[in-house]
């Protein structure tokens, strides 16, 4: 063994005793989260009802987080493992008359069927110094400028780095890097990109940085920022409050994003290259798939005892759609209009969302609870004029709350989408989960 090994060697056996002793392994958390995921997609007003899809599978969930070893540094290492296994895909993509539609729950393989199963793994070191935690490795951000998603059998992750600070009471501070993301129905690593974007017009660094600051215990005010290299420049600013109303409680949640062009995106030959974003633009402007975009928004919801009532409105404005992270393959964004099939962010669209919700507990089935939303978009720009759509969306969840599956939850979401923006569909999900807690 050589000298540079043996260092090594010692090193990693001081760090391993020091872990120990230090709560590396006494703090360590581990579970196994099982979800089994029906999807049932129907679209409407196409040629042989093509597009449908029929799918059913398993997914395990693997998370383990170690604990900090001693000292003024610590030093941990988080885990996520997943694995999805095909119970039945209702056939190929290829299929004559019954097209299914591609990536709803599994990778398709070259002949067009779904695999039989598919697995992908993240590893995330993290340090920590006081009050401030950086991360490298396998992430799943929840911030208003980017949110992984997980809207089906598995969750989205990214690459890349981010630092999280609480030094100050009160504000929290978050700023990072990321260079790629596996999305929620594939194994692949890709790049980044936008609604629109086409060719090989991708980017590998998406930065973002900003603070939340509890200004009482009942206010909280956001700023961030993201930047998608040759993409796009957003702000964000934000405001939530609670208020006791009487008997029950007022939240008010608003939102504003400002989103501009960067890079090739500002550019005519960056934009022939690609580099585009979603939107309508008249015959002849210069401005054709730049991104232009301000959105706001406001909700509000009222709690009272086992009820809660929502009402908001959201207003897009500029040339261009909403931008944020889109890889074809399923994402999210921060706005209170991303529901469970349409997201309401085409330029120029306005839409109203009421929601009603109530809690079964105080009527002797604690763990039941069912909600039922309604959202109405219109003036959305196009060529044939402004377009509209409406979309119904009910979800019913019971948890079991004691016995030996105690946890075990079921979950059933349904939901109509209707217009002339895009094609007409029903949706239903199915999901079963329960967590085994390892550690």
């Amino acid at each position: 063994m050589n000298k540079s090994n043996l260092a090594l060697a010692v090193a990693l056996a001081a760090l391993a005793t020091e872990a120990t002793a230090a709560g590396f392994i006494e703090d360590s958390k581990a579970s196994i989260g099982l979800r089994n995921f029906y999807y049932d997609l129907n679209n409407k007003n196409t040629a042989n009802n093509n597009g449908e899809a029929q799918e059913w599978g398993q997914g395990f969930i693997f998370n383990y987080a170690s604990g900090f070893t001693e000292g003024t540094v610590g030093f941990g290492l988080d885990a996520i493992g997943l694995l999805g296994v095909k119970l039945d895909s209702g056939g190929r993509n290829t299929k004559t008359g019954r097209d299914r539609t591609p990536g709803q729950l599994f990778p398709l393989d070259s002949d067009g069927s779904a695999v039989d199963e598919y697995s992908k793994a993240g590893v995330t070191a993290k340090v920590r110094l006081s009050k401030t935690e950086a991360r490298l490795g396998t992430l799943l951000p929840k911030l208003p400028v980017v949110t992984f998603n997980d809207g089906r059998l598995l969750p989205q992750t990214f690459e890349g780095g981010q630092i999280t600070s609480n030094e100050i009471d009160g504000l929290t501070l978050t700023a990072g890097q990321l260079e790629s993301t596996k999305t929620r129905s594939s194994t692949d690593d890709i790049a980044l990109r936008i609604a629109g974007a086409s060719g090989d017009a991708d980017s590998n660094k998406f930065y973002f940085a900003g603070g939340d600051y509890k200004l009482t215990k009942d206010l909280t005010l956001q700023y961030y920022y993201g930047n998608l290299e040759d993409f796009y420049k957003q702000h964000f600013l934000g405001l939530v409050h609670n208020w006791a109303i009487g008997p029950g409680s007022l939240k008010t949640d608003l939102r504003y994003f400002d989103s501009g062009s960067d890079g090739k995106n500002g550019s005519a030959s960056g934009r022939a290259q690609g580099y585009r974003s979603a939107g309508y633009w008249r015959a002849g402007e210069s401005s054709t798939g730049e991104v232009d975009n301000q959105t706001w928004s406001a909700l509000f919801t009222y709690t009272l005892g086992s009820h809660f009532a929502s009402l908001g409105y959201q207003q897009v404005e500029g040339d261009s759609a909403f931008p944020f992270l889109n890889q074809g393959g399923g994402s999210s964004s921060y706005l209170i209009t991303d529901r469970q099939i349409g997201k309401f962010q085409n330029a120029g669209e306005r839409t109203w969302v009421a929601e009603y919700g109530y809690d079964f507990a105080k009527l002797g089935v604690p763990g039941l609870k069912a909600s039922v939303a309604y959202l109405k978009g219109d003036n959305v720009d196009s060529a044939n004029g402004d377009l509209k759509e409406w979309e119904r969306d009910f979800r019913l969840d019971y948890t079991l709350q004691d016995g030996p599956l105690k946890g075990l939850g079921v979950s059933w979401r349904n939901a109509t989408q209707r217009g002339n923006v895009t094609t007409d569909a029903d949706e239903n999900r199915l999901i079963l989960s329960y967590t085994l807690t390892l550690l």
